[in-house]
């Protein structure tokens, strides 16, 4: 670049090529310091091209429903239907669900763990949802059996599913067998399934097993009820099983580890650990409200006023 003796300035980079380097900053950074440093950089976080993958599930679990509305309207909105991967904890209700599903044309991956979405909403909205390849409904109470039909319907390439549950969640449940059977009838093209602590039998597991040929990974951990045959595995040489049975769930980063799987044939056995098996989480964003009436840049500065410098977990620079 200094071949002729010129430098050529940072704001004169193309709005694309900003995004990319942008996408390595924090949320914070990228809506509050980013804008402050000069116009181009500011048309450039309030374009599309930061928010093609928007990550804020550990931010989300700790503010409030009308704070979270609000940052995802103004997320998805920029995004301007080039949206590729949305994860977010706690939806709120099924408005802001609809309205993810509005702007899902370009989606791929959907996390929405732990969110308060049920059957009907599902039912209504998964017909929005047609380009998504992998879904994480883990932790929603509110859905069951009706909700994977839908969406197995209408994601025809839905290639991963995480419905992960906590044990005590299905306290009180006699069976899940019903959602297995969703599952096996309307999903053939899944890779990758984690159903751990659900309360299906192995007679729900076998029929996944007979009806999704291409699974790679089963993740049946703390489904007592599962009992494989090891020959019945065998069968599948690409699927990897694992439990039902848990061990050593504090040396994993969670249900993440499940997803590294390798091609290879097996059966695993765990041994249970009691305890319970919740995050936590740090607290790195501190939370935030504002009035309807503001603008994106007035939120935008109540975000950054609001973060608690002194007390946050990391360090990151004070706007220029």
């Amino acid at each position: 670049m200094e071949e002729d003796g010129e430098f050529r300035c940072w704001d004169e980079l193309i709005p694309d090529a900003l995004g990319l380097i942008f996408n390595n900053l924090s949320l914070q950074e990228i809506l509050t310091v980013i804008p402050r440093v000069c116009k181009s950089w500011q048309r450039a976080v309030s374009g599309p091209y930061c928010w093609q993958d928007i990550d804020i599930e550990q931010w989300s679990q700790q503010c409030r429903p009308e704070t979270l509305d609000r940052m995802l309207q103004m997320l998805i909105t920029r995004s301007s239907g080039s949206l590729r991967k949305l994860c977010v904890t706690g939806l709120p209700n099924g408005q802001s669900f609809s309205f993810i599903a509005d702007n899902a044309k370009s989606l791929r991956t959907l996390r929405l763990p732990r969110s308060e979405i049920n059957d009907s909403v599902v039912e209504q909205v998964a017909g929005r949802l047609s380009s998504v390849t992998f879904l994480d409904v883990s932790y929603c109470r509110n859905i069951g059996a009706p909700a994977l039909e839908a969406i197995g319907k209408h994601c025809k390439l839905l290639m991963g599913l995480r419905r992960t549950m906590h044990p005590l969640e299905v306290v009180g449940k006699l069976s899940q067998d019903d959602e297995a059977l969703a599952i096996a009838t309307t999903m053939p093209k899944l890779k990758q399934l984690e159903v751990a602590y659900l309360l299906i039998s192995t007679e729900g597991v076998v029929k996944i097993l007979e009806n999704c040929p291409a699974l790679e990974l089963l993740d049946v951990r703390g489904c007592w009820n599962v009992k494989l045959d090891e020959n019945l595995v065998k069968k599948f040489s690409r699927l990897k099983v694992v439990g039902p049975l848990v061990v050593d769930y504090f040396g994993m980063k969670g249900w993440d580890d499940c997803s590294n799987y390798s091609g290879s044939s097996g059966y695993l056995a765990w041994d249970f650990v009691a305890g319970d098996v919740g995050i936590d989480y740090d607290d790195e964003i501190s939370d935030v409200d504002w009035e309807d009436d503001q603008s994106i840049e007035d939120v935008e500065m109540r975000f950054y006023d609001g973060f608690d410098l002194e007390n946050a977990a990391f360090d990151w620079p004070l706007s220029p």
